[in-house]
């Protein structure tokens, strides 16, 4: 636990190596990685390697009672895993509870020892780490809305690197200053470390050009405003060409586009040109920031993302479908007679509120310990409805419970078709697959048509990435192949969705021989 102070008051918050952002890990390309875990807290903890494929080496996952029994007060893990085929940025945080909004930092993968970029060597990197910030305890805060069967209290503000910049009700604030020279050009890696909230990043008066997501090369395009997902990563070049002495605001701010409460302060952070000028009272040129409904905007940004798909990283995009799934993702309400209002919220695929095990998925499926799970996901809704239509309030808006995943043999090739739906209300849900990249087919507003849509699918060079934005009242499709057994989370990475019950997990059988099998257990995995 570390006391800190920010907006004005103090806390203490549960960090790594008394860091928020925690330290970063920087490895290159094929590298293996050993990450002794200590708990010293009182939680239990575990940590998620986010984006890392984790071939084989599903132990190393981190996801509690997913892929491991969570490391328990005063014992310890050592996380083994090899980064096979993956360079760029992507990062690292707690899997329990809502720890992760202090317990999170990068993870920087070089390129192998002699291997270029695909784009110019720019002189330096930077990494902007994005988080929110809760004044009060953020356990208590989710503990107290579980018990009532509401939401939680919107954060307080954002950061950057730790810091909001200055707010109205503390204008002392510090703020993250990010040096450049003049004629140079940067990499950002930038990193959505944030809970709830999808976030616009913008540097006043400057382009910057996309280059890479989720640690896979993209086709470079220039755009005033990144759009960034919780979970997501996005490395961008910046060209520094104003005059030294000059000061440009850096600002994150929320993207909401469904009618409900977010924490609409703007993180800020300053560029500054190394150098001398006229004055030191220079002004920070300001940044015209989106507005927090600005779907346009997101969806353009979106719209641009293409996979480099060169012949060094060519797109490897599956073209046909053995496993075709079709997920309706969204609300619900179940009857809860101690929460307010009578009922709880809850969240579901296909109508299956997710419910945690008390021992590790991937332990049961290891061991062929019964009664843990069932392998009958359903590979579609049982009842079809038109999904993104208003909702009439007297409409049954309940789910129901289990644990249950969903069986792909080794090899399998998988389409899910990710469909929103208005129960409740509609809102952008980011969703990550634990254990894989995938490819972005195709998306859509309004209910997706098995006719028409599959027609327009992108499988040339779509994005590749590992979390990916399910639009308010419409449909993201997304392919992979099962080429990684194991047990693999998958879900919505708004941590209040999460918790609410938006998620599931497949569970990949080994294939022929070694290559294709999980390995055994470390002796050191933590027990439940």
């Amino acid at each position: 636990m570390t006391n800190t102070t920010k907006l004005c008051s103090s806390k203490p918050i549960v960090t790594v190596n008394g860091q928020f952002p925690g330290p970063t890990i920087v490895a290159r390309e094929d590298d293996t990685v050993l990450i002794k875990v200590v708990n010293h807290v009182k939680y239990n903890v575990s940590i998620h390697w986010h984006g890392v494929r984790q071939l084989r080496s599903g132990w190393a996952d981190g996801p509690a009672y997913i892929t491991q029994c969570p490391i328990q007060p005063r014992q310890n893990y050592l996380y083994n895993f090899t980064l096979t085929g993956q360079r760029g940025t992507l990062w690292w945080h707690a899997h329990i509870l809502w720890l992760r909004a202090t317990v999170h930092g990068a993870i920087v993968i070089l390129p192998k020892l002699g291997v270029p970029y695909p784009f110019p060597k720019p002189y330096k990197e930077k990494t902007i780490v994005l988080g929110e910030w809760w004044k009060s305890d953020v356990e208590q805060i989710i503990n107290e809305a579980t018990k009532n069967g509401t939401a939680p209290n919107a954060s307080d503000a954002h950061t950057i690197n730790g810091h909001s910049g200055p707010i109205s009700n503390c204008p002392s604030q510090s703020v993250y200053g990010l040096p450049v020279r003049q004629g140079k050009t940067y990499m950002l890696r930038i990193i959505n470390a944030a809970l709830n909230e999808e976030l616009f990043f913008k540097i006043a008066g400057h382009k910057l050009t996309v280059v890479e997501v989720d640690a896979v090369y993209t086709k470079p395009f220039r755009t005033d405003t990144v759009l960034i997902a919780p979970g997501q990563t996005t490395n961008v070049l910046l060209t520094a060409n104003a005059n030294p002495g000059s000061k440009y605001m850096v600002a994150a701010t929320t993207f909401m586009d469904a009618p409900i409460s977010f924490d609409n302060v703007t993180a800020t952070a300053t560029l500054h040109y190394i150098g001398h000028t006229v004055s030191t009272s220079k002004k920070t040129i300001l940044a015209s920031l989106p507005p927090p409904n600005a779907t346009l905007v997101a969806t353009k940004y979106i719209k641009s993302l293409r996979s480099l798909n060169s012949r060094e990283y060519p797109a490897t995009v599956p073209n046909t479908v053995e496993h075709s799934l079709f997920f309706t993702v969204g609300l619900g309400a179940n009857p809860c007679p101690s929460c307010n209002n009578g009922i709880r919220l809850v969240a579901g695929i296909n109508n299956v509120t997710f419910t945690m095990p008390k021992t590790a998925l991937l332990q049961a499926h290891y061991f062929n310990i019964s009664h843990v799970f069932t392998d009958d996901f359903p590979a579609r809704p049982s009842n079809p409805y038109n999904y993104t239509a208003p909702v009439d309030q007297s409409v049954n808006a309940a789910t129901m419970k289990g644990t249950k995943l969903y069986r792909l043999p080794y090899n399998a090739t998988v389409q899910i078709i990710l469909q929103n739906t208005a129960m409740i209300l509609s809102e952008n849900h980011p969703f990550h697959l634990h254990g894989f990249n995938f490819f972005e087919v195709g998306r859509g507003l309004g209910n997706f048509n098995s006719e028409k849509d599959p027609k327009r699918f992108n499988l040339m060079d779509p994005v590749e990435r590992n979390t990916v934005g399910v639009p308010a009242g419409g449909w993201t499709a997304i392919r992979f192949i099962a080429d990684n057994p194991g047990v693999w989370f998958m879900h919505c990475h708004l941590e209040i969705h999460t918790t609410w019950g938006l998620k599931m997990a497949f569970v990949v059988d080994n294939g022929h021989g070694p290559d294709q099998s999980l390995i055994p257990p470390p002796a050191d995995l933590p027990k439940c």
